[in-house]
């Protein structure tokens, strides 16, 4: 299980002023001046994903989603607030190390060994995570076949399509076998088979008692594979329930609708 308990991220943006809007007369006047202020990117959210659950997070650009989940993902310092995770006995983990090998992070910027192929990405990471040599190649073998990944795991990445990229990317956060994957858009710009063979992964792992929460921009995709919606706006949560709920709070038949419903009512 892993919790967000108020949690908060607060950053410095500058600020132009009149001056600085026109930069030729600006630097004719010799008046420009930057100004900075502290701005909430995340304002105290609170929630909790169960084992076996998938939660979905929704938002326009510049929600504060990628800055949520690199918190939950313990790849950012919150300003306020905790993470909490916990083992299978529900035991809160307190060391930092046991908190990141219990999460799979998947974002759109993730970086791979282009010279390596997959699998030999995936042994050094064993190495790294602790696994037995036997243990490793076994746990290779079972992300392969998941991930229908047999004809080209052994093919430098650099020479990867985008779908397979993406594929050896959720290859990266199997390999110590996690109970919380943290993906944010992971099927973004790609095919119709790469897409559906990520969201039947998903699907899987939530069979498997795992914790998924991922963010994305498709509205049908989050509709009938999320458990829970969770719609954030300029940091806050703005709704948060089941598709259904969502749907019928605001008197729309899909999640689109229902989204751009939710999303007139907080610009009124």
């Amino acid at each position: 299980m892993i919790e967000a308990r108020e949690l908060t991220k607060t950053f410095m943006r500058t600020l132009l002023d009149d001056n600085e809007k026109n930069k030729k007369n600006s630097r004719k006047k010799g008046k420009i001046r930057n100004v900075k202020e502290e701005f909430l990117a995340v304002d105290r959210i609170s929630f909790r994903v169960d084992r076996g659950e998938i939660v979905g997070i929704l938002g326009p650009n510049g929600a504060g989603k990628t800055t949520l989940l690199r918190m939950l993902g313990n790849m950012m310092e919150p300003s306020a607030g905790e993470v909490i995770i916990t083992d299978e006995e529900g035991n809160a983990i307190d060391d930092v190390v046991e908190k990141k090998r219990n999460i799979g992070y998947l974002s759109g910027n993730t970086k791979l060994y282009h010279r390596l192929s997959t699998r030999e990405m995936l042994i050094m990471l064993g190495e790294i995570y602790g696994l037995a040599q036997e243990e490793c190649h076994r746990r290779i073998e079972e992300i392969f076949t998941v991930l229908d990944m047999t004809k080209f795991g052994d093919n430098r990445i650099e020479r990867l399509s985008t779908g397979q990229t993406q594929r050896a990317s959720i290859a990266r956060c199997l390999i110590h076998s996690p109970s919380i994957y943290i993906f944010d858009e992971p099927t973004l710009g790609l095919d119709i088979l790469s897409a559906d063979a990520i969201i039947d992964f998903m699907k899987s792992q939530k069979e498997r008692g795992k914790a998924v929460l991922y963010s994305t921009h498709y509205m049908e995709e989050a509709q009938f594979l999320c458990d829970r919606i969770i719609m954030i706006h300029e940091g806050h949560i703005i709704a948060h329930g089941t598709a259904e709920k969502i749907m019928s709070d605001t008197s729309t038949d899909n999640l689109r609708h229902a989204f751009h419903a939710v999303m007139k009512g907080v610009s009124k």
